[in-house]
């Protein structure tokens, strides 16, 4: 698979509400970065079964929907297995029915046509006033 490709079918998984990744998409070394991460969020996941662990939990314990990954530009390096991503994910909270968005940066590494690197850099206070504002807070 291409880093576009694979980033598609991220996409996709994000719209249907389903967890980021399938074991079919990740290197067996793969690494997730989030560098900016919540304080109770790690900023890095290593190794297959790991990365597919956390998603998944932290795809059923988060209380947004996802309904719109907009506004996407997708950026070719000189490394064709190399891409930089920016992006818009929409969502709502499941509770309350607020709807908020948050901007994303991701430079996305593959080897042999796997997920690699993922390296996210998050609108954290965004997430965190959206999920705040639907809380109540």
């Amino acid at each position: 698979m291409t880093p576009r490709v694979i980033f598609d079918r991220m996409r996709a998984h994000w719209l249907a509400n389903q967890p980021t990744y399938e074991a079919e998409m990740l290197a067996d070394d793969v690494v997730i970065e989030t560098p900016f991460a919540a304080p109770d969020r790690p900023t890095r996941t290593e190794g297959k079964q790991r990365v597919l662990e956390y998603t998944r939990a932290s795809q059923a314990a988060f209380p947004v929907r996802f309904d719109d990954c907009r506004n996407v530009v997708v950026h070719e390096t000189a490394d064709p297995e190399t891409i930089v991503i920016e992006y818009e994910l929409v969502g709502t909270h499941t509770a309350t029915g607020v709807t908020a968005s948050a901007p994303f940066i991701a430079v996305m590494r593959t080897r042999d046509g796997k997920l690699a690197h993922w390296r996210e850099y998050q609108h954290t206070l965004a997430i965190a006033q959206a999920v705040g504002q639907a809380q109540g807070s």
